[in-house]
């Protein structure tokens, strides 16, 4: 697989990445300072090689350098934060 070239396309609330099978997405809509993430899918062509997590980190770095704090509505985005216990101060306080 190619190195994925991802877009932040702000018009549509998402970051994507051209890959075999169309277009992989992590899509979110901001709440004033919360980035609540929402879906992330990949084409079948292209799912199990990683894409969806280079996708969730160009996500959580978006927020992280904005100071955005994250809602994991996206069940990937959350399996995905538990298992990189690093990104956890990113999540929105209960």
């Amino acid at each position: 697989m190619n190195p994925l070239r991802i877009q932040h396309n702000v018009a549509t609330s998402r970051f994507e990445a051209p890959v075999e099978g169309g277009v992989a997405e992590c899509a979110y809509r901001l709440q004033g300072e919360v980035m609540n993430i929402v879906h992330t899918e990949v084409p079948p062509a292209s799912e199990g090689h990683g894409v969806a997590a280079v996708l969730v980190q160009a996500a959580l770095a978006y927020a992280r350098a904005r100071g955005h704090k994250v809602r994991p509505s996206c069940s990937y985005v959350r399996a995905y934060m538990r298992r990189h216990p690093d990104t956890l101060d990113l999540l929105e306080s209960p």
